[in-house]
């Protein structure tokens, strides 16, 4: 196979990356607290030995489209949304995990947890505990959770320290490789969940403008096959 090949095969595969990512995004649309994923496209240029340099398309990265989501009201009183910046922090059995999926309950010990089971963390980093007997609970802007006028922990927002460095661990769950630091400014609101920001139809269109795409890069595959066939049966003769 001749460098256009390569070059096609290479283009090819990250075209197929980038449809798995949009056909999670479209079965992800009514996810609440999803963040929408793109796939970052880049060139490599090789130097080759006495021949020109040979370029490849790679698409070994993806991005995740922090934008708010819409939010829908539940009523709930342990379903709490984030607008503006942040996320909350959970507590997972293979290290913290960072999240905008605010739907949470009490659990037997009365710390709040996730639909996985996953404890919730407080703006210091500690399970968030609420008695049994607290009776209605209330949840200010800043995150102080409350009951009967008295504050039970003030739910934190928090940030990879790093803003490029935020791993989608499936679901809606995030992590960090360099840690997570408090943050300032966003606003939990209580009784609502925070929608997928997936547009539905956006993303149906780039899928079919991505398949047409594809289906180029294979119809000159294919015509490069019939070409190499074709010498090497006259060079064969």
């Amino acid at each position: 196979m001749d460098a256009s090949g390569y070059t096609t095969l290479t283009r090819q595969g990250g075209l197929m990356r980038e449809m798995q990512a949009i056909a999670n995004n479209i079965a992800n649309s009514a996810t609440t607290g999803f963040r929408r994923e793109g796939v970052i496209f880049s060139e490599y240029v090789s130097r080759l030995d006495d021949a020109p340099s040979l370029s490849m398309a790679r698409a070994s990265a993806r991005n995740i489209d922090l934008s708010q989501g819409g939010l829908s009201m539940t009523g709930g009183q342990f379903d709490f949304a984030i607008q503006g910046e942040g996320f909350f922090l959970l507590e997972a059995p293979d290290g913290n995990r960072l999240t905008r999926a605010g739907s949470f309950s009490p659990s037997a010990e009365g710390e709040l947890v996730n639909p996985d089971g996953y404890r919730l963390l407080d703006e210091g980093g500690a399970p968030v505990f609420v008695p049994p007997d607290a009776g209605a609970v209330a949840l200010a802007a800043d995150g102080t959770l409350s009951a009967q006028g008295q504050p039970l922990a003030r739910i934190g927002l928090w940030a990879p320290q790093d803003p490029t460095d935020l791993r989608h661990m499936g679901g809606t769950l995030f992590a960090t490789s360099g840690g997570e630091v408090p943050l300032d400014g966003g606003v939990i609101k209580q009784g609502q969940l925070e929608d997928s920001n997936v547009n539905a139809l956006s993303e149906i269109s780039r899928m079919i403008e991505v398949q047409r795409a594809y289906e180029m890069g294979q119809s000159f595959l294919d015509s490069e096959d019939q070409r190499m066939r074709g010498v090497i049966q006259t060079l064969g003769r």
